[in-house]
């Protein structure tokens, strides 16, 4: 039977409904703005993962809603995200290679996910996992897009906070990395505990990763010391 963790999902979804269109005006306010769009469709591909889940939770498992759930939560849940760091990282040439090498990954891991048979014995009611794909291979694609997602919005993260530490005048984006770096951070803890069997463990990782993300976005874009210099989280540099 459900748990109230297992209602977590429920919460995670609401607050990506708010934050997704917040970063979607903010492009469409500032284009080209790449990687504005980037962030805002992994925020979307964040609750869609989330909405699956607090989906299970409802009205029980569903074969079309558990493959939706690997696809949007363990292939596309960091990508976009980093994809969009990847963006104020490097060139557009660069960025737009490197979109393009983790969209064929993501587009072949989803082809594997979608085509995989299902053992219905390792079915959970309200509970999900993708231990039930009776094709193994299924779920090696996941360890690959998560390392990138973590290299480079992890990274990116952590890079910016350390250059920005050392421009009194540029302290919000420096604590506002530091959130986005550990609310990244937790969602990939909770991946690999459902590895071993933990989700509830994914959803409450996910319902934090959330708010720390959000609440670094909004240090990142404050007003506020609009005479310092440019870093990581703001622009591109040449590859």
């Amino acid at each position: 039977m459900p748990t109230f963790v297992h209602y977590i999902p429920i919460a995670t979804t609401v607050l990506t409904i708010f934050f997704a269109p917040i970063v979607f005006r903010r492009w469409r306010e500032r284009k080209p703005a790449p990687h504005l769009f980037w962030w805002s469709m992994g925020i979307a591909a964040y609750g869609l993962g989330t909405f699956t889940e607090g989906f299970t939770t409802l009205f029980g498992w569903n074969e079309f809603v558990f493959r939706s759930w690997y696809i949007s939560g363990a292939l596309l849940g960091g990508a976009p995200l980093a994809q969009g760091t990847v963006y104020l990282m490097y060139s557009r040439r660069t960025a737009n290679l490197m979109a393009a090498a983790v969209g064929v990954a993501i587009v072949a891991g989803a082809t594997v996910v979608l085509m995989s048979p299902i053992d219905y014995a390792l079915v959970e009611s309200h509970r999900l996992t993708g231990a039930v794909m009776e094709w193994r291979q299924a779920r090696l694609f996941s360890p690959f897009i998560n390392s990138y997602a973590a290299i480079f919005l992890i990274g990116g993260a952590v890079v910016s906070a350390w250059r920005y530490s050392k421009d009194p005048d540029a302290r919000h984006r420096f604590i506002g990395n530091c959130f986005i770096a550990v609310g990244a951070l937790l969602p990939g803890i909770g991946g690999m505990a459902t590895r071993f069997g933990y989700t509830e463990v994914l959803y409450v990782m996910e319902f934090i990763g959330i708010v720390l993300i959000w609440i670094g976005y909004r240090y990142n874009v404050l007003p506020g010391a609009r005479g310092a210099p440019r870093a990581a989280s703001e622009e591109p540099v040449a590859a």
